[in-house]
């Protein structure tokens, strides 16, 4: 299971740190992934952390979004800077190569 938390209205150029509680697997042990779906698109990967700690963005994001993790915890993060009105959308987390569950997402609306 996977709970995200940390959306919200955010102004053009603002931060947003979404969490994720993972949970029913070994958190360790797997990749974990960022993901995002507005209204009538696919679901996107946008940033991807091994369990070594290698990370990897999409061109979209790279440079302004930071995936992090805390094993000891269970918790995956996204910190999110100077955020544009086009990642508007609902955030999830998976694991990397995702699960069928996925969690409710946390919304994030960038807007002035």
């Amino acid at each position: 299971q996977f709970a995200e938390t940390g959306g919200g209205l955010v102004q053009p150029g603002g931060s947003l740190r979404l969490s994720c509680v993972a949970s029913g697997f070994d958190f360790n042990m797997r990749s974990m992934a960022w993901y995002r779906q507005t209204p009538g698109s696919e679901r996107e990967l946008i940033a991807g952390i091994t369990n070594r700690d290698e990370v990897k963005y999409a061109d979209s994001v790279s440079g302004r979004f930071t995936i992090s993790r805390d094993n000891v915890r269970n918790t995956a993060y996204l910190q999110m800077n100077s955020l544009l009105p086009e990642y508007t959308s609902v955030y999830y987390c998976n694991m990397g190569h995702p699960s069928a569950v996925w969690g409710q997402g946390t919304r994030v609306t960038v807007s002035a």
